[in-house]
């Protein structure tokens, strides 16, 4: 734009009378009193050497330092996995449309930039070669994954599904490499949030839609096991249950039958987020017109071919949003496993200002900040791809 197109777009909306001109100007000091703020603490008086000095405990928690290169090749693994599987299913790729390497760095940029910075603010906190290593090959990873994506792009079907099978395997694989030797229990930081959020948006979201069609059946015993299910769990608040799991259990069972403390979390988060999500896709069944039942059942579909192939795919697509945000909660509420004692984000951000080096300074808001970062990325980055597969998909379109 050039100046004079610049001068008439401010004076069309932000200065077209005296009113508008005063609050503009009202609006923009404030708005830049507070960044100054901001970018002062950041960079001027906020004492980052509390969270470079305990950047381990908020990654991965007491987790062995000996045995950290298992975390480098489950990053660099995930790494690889997601740019495969995003680059597969790419329509781009699929249509055989030549994209150039800066194109493409382009493309990620755009559509990673807060893990992109969050990776920048992490490396400027190390000290030690080791993070920069593990940094590299996971970048390496990445284009590894993207261009065999690209190549699997064009096989058939089937082959793509096979692909998706094997890499869903290799994850448990993973999953059981990084606790080979090493309780669950000890893991923590990020990790742990990480893992108890992924594990409960993965079990949750097909409990919550059998949950769902449950409560539509039209048989009796089905529909009224659904909604008690549903209504109980609802009832009941999420730091109640976790507490139950970890404590009131060992009334009933002994201790050596028991499973860990992360097993019995993600039970209690995959139950409590399924009621949720089948509420919501509950929501999303009855947007679908009933008309689109009866003519796939005219044409001699049955019941289970309807719902699995006309209604439920048109009712997830129309509550993509809502899932979404239900699985952002479940990431914010993982938090919660302080309370039985796992040493998540936030509990490290405590336990960490408690040592001799810094009791007393009052240091809350920097410990508090960065882990909000955490959350903020993962968050931002699930609501971000939640409104591309909107546009993908052409939800709220007509």
């Amino acid at each position: 734009m050039t100046s004079t197109t610049w001068r008439v777009w401010l004076r069309r909306n932000l200065f077209r009378n005296l009113r508008d001109g005063i609050i503009t100007l009202l609006t923009a000091f404030i708005a830049g009193w507070i960044l100054w703020k901001v970018l002062r603490f950041v960079l001027i008086t906020g004492r980052w050497e509390i969270v470079e000095r305990n950047l381990a405990l908020f990654m991965y928690g007491r987790y062995p330092r000996e045995d950290l290169w298992r975390i480098t090749l489950a990053l660099c693994v995930a790494a690889f996995v997601t740019t495969m599987l995003f680059s597969m299913w790419s329509r781009a790729d699929r249509a055989g449309v030549k994209r150039s390497p800066r194109t493409m760095l382009g493309e990620i940029g755009r559509r990673w930039w807060p893990l992109i910075v969050l990776g920048i603010v992490l490396l400027s906190f190390v000290t030690t070669v080791g993070p920069w290593i593990a940094a590299c090959a996971a970048i390496a990873c990445l284009f590894a994954g993207a261009l065999l994506g690209r190549a699997l792009s064009s096989a058939p079907v089937r082959i793509r599904g096979s692909a998706v099978a094997v890499t869903m395997l290799g994850i448990v694989v993973l999953l059981w490499f990084l606790a080979d030797g090493l309780g669950w229990d000890d893991w923590g930081g990020l990790m742990l949030s990480l893992y108890l959020a992924a594990a409960g948006m993965v079990l949750s979201f097909p409990l919550g839609v059998l949950l769902a069609i449950g409560r539509q059946s039209s048989m009796p015993i089905i529909r009224s096991l659904s909604i008690a299910a549903i209504e109980i769990t609802r009832g009941v608040p999420l730091v109640v249950l976790i507490i139950l799991s970890s404590e009131g259990l060992g009334f009933f069972f002994p201790q050596d039958v028991l499973p860990g403390k992360v097993v019995r979390v993600i039970v209690v988060l995959t139950i409590f987020t399924a009621a949720y999500v089948a509420e919501i896709v509950r929501g999303g069944l009855q947007s679908v017109p009933n008309g689109q039942s009866e003519a796939a059942a005219a044409l001699g579909l049955s019941p289970t071919r309807i719902t699995a192939f006309i209604v439920l795919p048109q009712a997830l697509g129309n509550v993509i949003p809502a899932l979404v945000g239900q699985f952002i909660s479940l990431f914010k509420d993982t938090t919660l496993v302080s309370i039985i004692g796992l040493l998540d984000v936030i509990s490290v951000s405590e336990s960490i200002r408690k040592q001799s080096d810094f009791k007393g300074q009052g240091l809350v808001a920097e410990t508090l900040v960065f882990a909000g970062l955490l959350f903020w990325v993962g968050s931002s980055t699930l609501s971000r791809e939640s409104r591309r597969m909107e546009r993908r998909l052409g939800v709220g379109e007509r």
